[in-house]
């Protein structure tokens, strides 16, 4: 678990990073936690629908591939979903404020921690 809450801490590390959270997709319970700003629980089983969302559309559209991540730009915020490509069924989330953030070295980091999760 401590493998978990450092991923997840080293995300913070990220120009305005809010609070990040790893999401098993399959339930909408969250695995780990850090940091504040947005309902973490409801953020994981609203974006857990999201992700199922885009795989059953993906289906659909017969494309054989896979979601690097999902990003969502709000007014004053940007949402990275990021599946764990090792864990098929878990994905990290991070929240960012987007006055403070670079998206570009945001979206990195999520993908280095992302290689980096072992449970």
């Amino acid at each position: 678990m401590s493998n978990i809450q450092d991923s997840l801490n080293n995300l913070l590390t990220t120009d305005g990073a809010m609070c990040a959270a790893l999401v098993d997709a399959n339930s909408g319970m969250m695995l780990g936690s850090a940091g504040t700003g947005v309902d973490l629980e409801m953020a994981a089983a609203g974006n857990t629908e999201v992700v199922r969302a885009k795989l059953k559309t993906m289906s659909l559209l017969k494309l054989n591939d896979t979601i690097e991540d999902i990003l969502i730009t709000l007014g004053r915020q940007y949402h990275i979903i990021r599946p764990v490509a090792k864990k098929p069924g878990l994905f990290i989330y991070l929240v960012l404020d987007k006055a403070k953030s670079n998206l570009a070295l945001a979206r990195r980091k999520v993908n280095e921690v992302e290689g980096a999760v072992l449970l």
